[in-house]
């Protein structure tokens, strides 16, 4: 079993920018690939950001691209979102996840991750 922390939401005016970062332990290795997805209120869980156990391989929902970036650190088992450019379609609650495997390409779907963390709230204010 993976157990995933999330940290650093909160309150940021548009514009404004957030670090969120999630701790891995447990059966942790960095053979996982690792992202996040985010939830509003009357919607569905989707896809944000994912990077690949090696590091070097990334995937981000269109409507981040070029505002956000996810970076992870293999030997603190962490896995971080830089926030940028925040607007206020970007307040949900956001989720840490995992999948374990060596994976050739970065699922984008909920039914491929295995672990979930409890979530964070951002709210970002117009």
């Amino acid at each position: 079993q993976v157990r995933l922390v999330e940290s650093g939401g909160g309150l940021v005016q548009a514009g404004g920018s957030l670090r969120l970062s999630c701790a891995a332990s447990g059966r942790t290795g960095s053979t996982y690939t690792m992202g996040w997805f985010r939830q509003a209120p009357g919607k569905e869980r989707e896809f944000v950001a994912a990077i690949r156990w090696s590091g070097g391989m990334t995937n981000y929902a269109d409507s981040v691209k070029g505002r956000f970036a996810i970076s992870r650190d293999n030997a603190k088992n962490t896995v971080c979102l830089q926030m940028n450019s925040l607007k206020p379609e970007d307040t949900a609650v956001y989720y840490c996840t995992a999948v374990a495997g060596f994976l050739l390409t970065i699922p984008r779907s909920l039914p491929e991750y295995d672990y979930w963390g409890q979530g964070t709230q951002v709210t970002v204010s117009s």
